[in-house]
């Protein structure tokens, strides 16, 4: 295989973009992008720091996502495995970016800018759910927003209810670990435990 090593390569095999490809980016919350990002229960979060990229699922039925105004989204950091990947990232390279997903939806709507990390107690205390608060909240600028072509989504038919059964026959993660472990972590009691175990730390 020769790889493709320029942008002119690109441009040549490519083209030229329309303009409805960029036009629709804004460096703002526009009305409309507003109504996605207060719709969507998910996202996309990637970050880069020293060691390379990382990409992490972020969602909440609670409001993903807070717009404290049109340059500034606030997203609580809710309950994980503490690995902190994106956090660790975030503090040591600000730039971020996200691509919500509202099910349903044949778009989805990208963001880009930097973020910082703060544990603010009273913005922290302004996100409780079932009495418990995030230990902190990731502050995002928004340097661009756009909504994404719906061509990948009607490709992989996301949202079509016979798709789910692509996860028929998946190995748990309680597989995964036993098998990567020798035994010493996971197995069928973590798979048997965890619904329980998630439900009493969603939050």
């Amino acid at each position: 295989m020769t790889p493709i090593a320029s942008e002119a390569e690109l441009t040549a095999l490519y083209g030229t973009p329309n303009a409805a490809s960029t036009r629709k980016v804004t460096q703002h919350i526009t009305d409309d992008y507003r109504r996605i990002i207060e719709a969507a229960p998910f996202c996309a979060l990637a970050t880069v720091g020293p060691e390379g990229l990382d990409c992490s699922p972020r969602g909440d039925a609670h409001g993903l996502l807070r717009i404290q105004d049109a340059h500034t989204l606030l997203m609580p950091d809710r309950r994980g495995n503490d690995r902190i990947d994106s956090l660790r990232n975030i503090v040591r390279d600000p730039r971020v970016a996200l691509m919500l997903l509202v099910p349903g939806s044949g778009n989805a709507l990208r963001i880009n800018g930097t973020a910082f990390i703060t544990a603010d107690a009273a913005l922290c205390e302004s996100f409780v759910v079932e009495g418990r608060a995030p230990r902190s909240v990731i502050v995002i600028r928004v340097g661009e927003i756009y909504f994404q072509c719906a061509r990948a989504l009607v490709r992989s038919r996301l949202w079509e209810a016979e798709t789910q059964a692509l996860a028929h026959g998946l190995p748990s993660p309680g597989a995964i670990l036993a098998k990567l472990t020798e035994g010493a972590v996971g197995g069928a009691e973590y798979d048997r435990a965890w619904p329980e175990r998630a439900r009493q730390t969603m939050w």
